[in-house]
C-alpha cells in the first residue's frame, strides 16, 4: 500500500509538473520530464500496462533503486556544476536554459534506468573478473572526460594569457596556428579514451544483461 501511495504522489507530482511546463510554453522540458519520469518509474508502468498491478517492492528492489537514484543525483549534480563553470560555453553553442534543463531531467532518467537494469540484471551476472573490467572502463571514460574539460580550458587559457603577454602574433610568429598540447589531448586523446572507456563498459554490461545466469 505504501508502494502504490509513493508511486501515485511520484506520477501525480510529474503530471502537474508537465501540466504547468505545457502552460508556460516550454514544450522541451516537459517532454522531457514525461521521458525521464518513464525511465524512472519503467519497471512500474510496464507492470501496471502488462499485469495491471505494482511489482513485487522486496529489499533488494529498494536497494537497486536506492543506488540508481544516488547515480541520478550525482550525474545531475556534477552536469549543473560543470555547465556552471565560466567555459562551459565553449563545449556547448550557446544553449537556452529550457533546453538545457530538458537535457538534464532526460539524461538524469537514463542514468537512473541504466543504473537499476545494471544492478538488477547485469551484475548478478557477471564474475568478479568481469566487474574488476568494468570498474577499470568506467574511470578510463571518467578521466578521459575530466582529461578533455580540463584541457579545453587549459587551452583556451594559454592561448589567450600568450597573446595577451607577447602580442596578438605570438602564434604565427611561433610557427604554430593554436596551442598544440592540450589541443591534441582534447581532441585525440581524451576523446579516444572516452570512447574506448564508454565502448567497453557498454560490452561488459550487456554480456551481464544477457548473461544465462540472470
Amino acid at each position: 500500500m505504501r508502494t502504490k501511495k509513493i508511486f501515485l504522489v511520484f506520477f501525480i507530482t510529474a503530471l502537474i509538473l508537465t501540466v504547468v511546463l505545457i502552460s508556460i510554453k516550454a514544450y522541451y522540458v516537459a517532454i522531457a520530464l514525461v521521458a525521464g519520469t518513464l525511465l524512472i518509474g519503467h519497471r512500474e508502468f510496464w507492470s501496471l500496462v502488462t499485469r495491471r498491478k505494482l511489482p513485487p517492492f522486496d529489499e533488494r528492489v529498494r536497494e537497486n533503486i536506492g543506488k540508481s537514484v544516488r547515480n541520478g543525483f550525482i550525474f545531475f549534480a556534477l552536469a549543473s556544476a560543470l555547465l556552471m563553470l565560466p567555459f562551459s560555453t565553449i563545449l556547448i553553442s550557446k544553449p537556452g536554459t529550457v533546453h538545457v534543463l530538458g537535457g538534464l531531467l532526460l539524461a538524469g532518467g537514463a542514468v537512473y534506468l541504466f543504473s537499476y537494469l545494471f544492478y538488477d540484471r547485469a551484475e548478478p551476472g557477471l564474475k568478479e573478473k568481469w566487474l574488476r573490467m568494468l570498474r577499470v572502463f568506467l574511470l578510463v571514460a571518467g578521466v578521459s572526460l575530466g582529461s578533455f574539460i580540463i584541457s579545453v580550458f587549459l587551452h583556451n587559457a594559454i592561448y589567450g594569457l600568450f597573446i595577451q603577454w607577447f602580442g596578438a602574433g605570438f602564434w604565427v610568429r611561433s610557427g604554430m596556428p593554436d596551442e598544440p598540447l592540450f589541443f591534441f589531448i582534447s581532441v585525440f586523446i581524451a576523446p579516444l579514451g572516452f570512447a574506448v572507456g564508454i565502448i567497453g563498459s557498454a560490452v561488459i554490461f550487456l554480456k551481464g544483461l544477457f548473461s544465462r545466469t540472470n
